[in-house]
């Protein structure tokens, strides 16, 4: 509630059941939003932490299921978080993944602007491993689903033009924090707390120490979200992340060091590949590593742009190292 009584207004969070949906509805109902947590499946939209949350379940991929949804709510905000994520995965079903991707989307945009809901503030969760569009070049994606984040942005923005809706585009770098999650660091802890439990674990395998991404907690994801869906520009697209790009090697070291038992790593695709010990590696002074060509398959990795998020006053509060803590306390607590 604000100070007047009133809610913040009615949100509606699509992907309500995921790793971020599920941290962004506890953060938007302790905020005082109306939130209406979409998912495809009664009773999955549990919460990090207290608030109220009303679900609504809807397929995506139904326009019908979708204009109902809409229709029915009318809400004031938009948070479009469903998608599927897997690169693999998109190798294996590329037509799914543009149908969930790209379709579902404009069918939330479509159906808004039939409801009359076109002054709804909608923002799209986009992807740092989209490609970039080069006059007269044929377009050269990594992977398929690299394919089908760059053709949601551009269809979001693109929809948002034509038919003058407020919509903004977020890119986040890789999400981190409690929570049950595929990024790799939710891996990695949960293959930690197996090792710390005496369980027989093949060895982690990363593809290389030397790799860089760079890390956000996802609850100061979820606060930039909020920000963006009060103060964005329509159009606009918010990168969001740290600012700090760290090395695979460095990440796994982490995790390491707060494991209550020896852990063992396994490093590329050789099987016979020793087991390794990674103390924490500092960060290399330039914050990226030295340029090289990228492995196929991969988009080339750069820090993210701060600037378009500190226009709008917001800056990460959390630590890697809280977030790795977090990580291993999530799992150690039964939540494997």
């Amino acid at each position: 509630m604000d100070a007047d009584g009133m809610t913040a207004g009615r949100i509606v969070i699509t992907g309500a059941s995921g790793f971020t949906g599920k941290h962004a509805c506890s953060y938007f109902a302790a905020q005082g939003y109306e939130v209406v947590a979409a998912v495809r499946r009664p009773g999955t939209a549990a919460l990090h932490g207290g608030g109220e949350v009303r679900e609504a379940v809807c397929d995506l991929s139904s326009p019908v299921q979708v204009s109902r949804l809409l229709e029915g709510e009318r809400p004031d905000m938009l948070l479009h978080l469903a998608g599927l994520n897997s690169v693999s995965g998109s190798w294996e079903d590329p037509l799914r993944y543009m149908g969930i991707n790209v379709m579902s989307t404009l069918y939330l945009l479509d159906a808004l602007q039939r409801a009359g809901s076109g002054s709804c503030r909608v923002l799209v969760i986009g992807s740092m491993l989209g490609f970039r569009l080069s006059d007269g070049a044929p377009p050269q994606p990594p992977h398929p689903y690299s394919l089908s984040k760059t053709l949601q942005t551009l269809s979001a923005r693109a929809w948002g033009t034509l038919f003058r809706l407020p919509v903004m585009i977020a890119q986040p770098s890789n999400l981190i924090g409690p929570g049950l999650s595929n990024g790799i660091c939710g891996l990695i802890g949960a293959y930690v707390v197996r090792v710390e439990r005496g369980l027989h674990e093949p060895a982690f395998r990363l593809s290389s120490t030397t790799e860089v991404r760079d890390f956000v907690d996802v609850r100061d994801a979820v606060r930039a979200y909020e920000l963006i869906l009060r103060s964005g520009t329509p159009g606009a697209v918010y990168p969001i992340g740290s600012g700090r790009l760290r090395t695979l090697g460095e990440v796994a070291g982490r995790f390491e060091a707060l494991a209550a038992t020896p852990i063992g790593w396994r490093i590329g695709s050789q099987a016979d590949t020793p087991l390794v010990s990674l103390a924490p590696q500092p960060q290399p002074e330039t914050g990226r590593e030295a340029a090289r060509p990228p492995s196929s398959g991969t988009v080339p990795v750069s820090p993210v742009d701060p600037a378009p998020m500190r226009s709008l006053g917001w800056q990460p509060v959390i630590p890697f190292e809280q977030s790795a803590e977090e990580i291993l306390a999530f799992f150690r607590n039964g939540c494997l």
